[in-house]
């Protein structure tokens, strides 16, 4: 809008970005859920390769699973906007303008059609087993948010990202069945501490999945309970004596869950609950990954 009496801007410098131009790719960026998107992908593209798919065959599991969170997260913050309008969350950048809906839904578009063709070059039972994750984490954001079967697409796409690694592998062996149940109860876990932040908003919306019916001390816990018994079946389920380092591995997995489990006087919508969920999973895995056990 111009004033009168109003001076013209001055011109931009040549090759100088002009002011807030950025912005919008960092609105978008900020809308992908760009931590859990990368932590995932490294845990996943990390047992890849323990698992011996080799560079090219890890790249392309990687970028699989980043297109896949990708879409993911940028599906849930447009279809979030208006609770997170009513809500008045200014950290999300759709609801403090930083980046227009029509980009965020293009972009979720763009980035789950670019995750077929990927999840299919892995082979098509592994990338199946891929998408149909995927797909469980859409419909989660498509209104299973909304029910007490909230967790379900969780344990699904967190259940079977073992399987998108195995199945590429010669003779598509399907991974054995305490990966695939500590992957259900890590992502599970996560569930109930990503939405610990948001539960009173999301009461107020209409949002009522599992934790939210729990509220906020009952969910801390389950959230504990199971990521601890995660961290209990990776330890255990792998054939052979534990190790010391499973033993540490144990104990800092308890204090992280405790630490999860116990109320704080910090900020009941910090994030660091989910934070520590992240870090306890990739503990987990380095631990995985040490003992060299095999997925199959």
């Amino acid at each position: 809008m111009h004033t009168a009496g109003a001076q013209p801007a001055p011109a931009a410098t040549a090759g100088a970005s002009p002011p807030g131009a950025g912005r919008p790719l960092r609105g978008l960026l900020a809308a992908s859920h760009a931590a859990p998107s990368v932590a995932v992908t490294a845990v996943i593209t990390a047992l890849a390769a323990a698992s011996g798919r080799g560079a090219a065959g890890s790249a392309l599991v990687a970028s699989a699973v980043l297109a896949g969170q990708l879409s993911v997260g940028w599906c849930n913050d447009r279809l979030d906007l208006r609770r997170d309008l009513a809500t008045g969350r200014s950290d999300k950048p759709l609801a403090a303008g930083a980046v227009r809906p029509h980009t965020v839904a293009i972009a979720a578009g763009c980035a789950l059609a670019l995750c077929v063709p990927l999840s299919l070059a892995n082979g098509l039972a592994a990338g199946t087993a891929h998408l149909v994750g995927v797909a469980a984490a859409w419909s989660y954001n498509l209104g299973v948010k909304r029910t007490v079967l909230s967790w379900l697409p969780y344990a699904v796409a967190f259940g079977l990202l073992p399987a998108f690694v195995t199945l590429a592998l010669p003779g598509h062996p399907w991974p054995a069945g305490w990966v695939m149940a500590a992957g259900a109860l890590l992502g599970t876990g996560a569930h109930a501490t990503n939405v610990l932040p948001d539960i009173d908003g999301d009461l107020r919306t209409g949002v009522r999945g599992l934790p939210q019916r729990l509220g906020p001390r009952r969910a801390r816990i389950l959230a504990a309970a199971l990521l601890l018994a995660g961290a209990i079946v990776l330890v255990l389920g792998p054939p052979g004596r534990i190790t010391v380092a499973g033993w540490v591995s144990l104990a800092v997995t308890g204090a992280l869950a405790l630490g999860i489990a116990l109320p704080t006087r910090a900020d009941p919508r910090s994030r660091l609950p989910f934070l520590a969920t992240l870090a306890l999973a990739a503990l987990d895995v380095a631990l995985l990954l040490l003992r060299g056990a095999a997925l199959a």
